[in-house]
């Protein structure tokens, strides 16, 4: 039995937290974020290590660090503010003059605190979600080649697809046509490649990021944007595994109150498509201008992998089964908290942001 990566995990919380205790300035604790919390922390580390686990086992230990996760930030931020706090006082005392019987000091003037953008602490939301359901997150690159992209997802050259994903595309004087990709399914690809080199299938994955297509801006479409997609290759899978993953992630994420359906779709890259909507979070099916009077809001596509994808990786499709799900993270964010146009998360207007300090 391959032992768990978290085995460790109780021992490395308590060092984290020592760590954060022993930070004794607000220099030191934004020099040492990244290797606390960030990519670099031995969390993130054990997160992408989920993957060797089996899904019942996964599901435990994802639930297990995330709360670790949760600590360990909560902790953070608590030193933040002592830190900015003794700071405060440190600089206060410092340009305190005393002119005898007149005592002249600073008037601390309230200031704003930032923090993570919508459309980042969505993203946060949505992984916690997934992993909690037994998946790993994955990452992979914003610039792709033509292959990753399109071909290697059943996209050739000329395919009328290829309308649906126009792009932006990157000049690099190299024969091979490099792209900014329209969406996160190259990750998918890297995935399926990376599992059959070193025959470390089955797959459980979700895959966050930045997507850009040439979209004109309206209240549900932007130009650049943000996707999650899932992929998922094991024996035995069927359609009815997917559905359930659908439905399992729309009550957890937007309440049992909202409802999702399937409807057929087409994708390339997979057969049978669905198109999966869920109950719009304004209106509550009422119909509105967000969801054109319909009630229903399309999050995403999904559906079983082509088999033209699996000869493309190198996985026998006789042998191995899977499905893939993609939505915008920008569309979650726009439906979980009700906004009404999705512009208004880039226009940068204080008035809107302050409502989700």
């Amino acid at each position: 039995m391959t032992p768990s990566p978290l085995a460790e995990l109780d021992s490395q919380k308590a060092a984290l937290l020592r760590s954060i205790a022993a930070l004794s300035t607000l220099d030191a604790l934004r020099e040492s974020e990244p290797t606390i919390t960030g990519k670099r922390s031995i969390l993130s580390s054990l997160q992408k290590s989920l993957g060797s686990l089996e899904p019942e086992a996964r599901r435990d230990a994802g639930a297990q660090l995330q709360e670790a996760r949760r600590e360990v930030e909560d902790a953070l931020l608590r030193r933040r503010e002592e830190l900015a706090h003794a700071q405060r006082a440190e600089s206060l005392g410092a340009d305190r003059l005393d002119l005898g019987d007149v005592v002249v000091s600073a008037v601390r003037v309230p200031v704003s605190m930032g923090h993570p953008n919508l459309v980042a602490s969505t993203q946060r939301e949505l992984e916690d979600v997934f992993v909690g359901m037994g998946f790993t997150v994955a990452d992979g690159p914003e610039v792709e080649s033509d292959w990753y992209n399109f071909e290697a997802l059943n996209i050739p050259p000329a395919h009328p697809a290829r309308g649906l994903w126009d792009t932006f595309y990157v000049d690099l004087g190299e024969p091979e046509t490099v792209v900014l990709r329209t969406h996160t399914s190259p990750t998918q690809i890297h995935l399926m490649e990376t599992a059959v080199a070193n025959n470390s299938l089955p797959i459980h994955s979700v895959m966050p990021g930045r997507c850009h297509r040439r979209d004109t801006p309206d209240s549900s479409h932007l130009p650049t944007f943000h996707q999650i997609e899932g992929l998922v290759v094991d024996r035995g899978i069927t359609f009815a595994d997917l559905a359930g993953v659908i439905e399992t992630f729309t009550k957890s994420y937007f309440g049992a109150d909202i409802a999702a359906r399937l409807r057929p779709g087409y994708f390339p890259f997979t057969e049978p498509s669905a198109e999966f909507e869920i109950t719009c979070t304004i209106c509550r099916g009422e119909g509105c201008r967000t969801c054109s009077q319909t009630g229903w809001l399309e999050l995403g596509g999904s559906g079983m992998l082509d088999p033209a994808v699996f000869d493309a990786v190198g996985i026998d499709g006789n042998e191995w089964s899977g499905f893939a799900f993609g939505f915008g993270i920008d569309r979650c964010a726009q439906m979980r908290y009700q906004v009404g146009d999705m512009r208004a998360l880039i226009e940068n207007d204080t008035r809107f942001l302050r409502q989700f300090s």
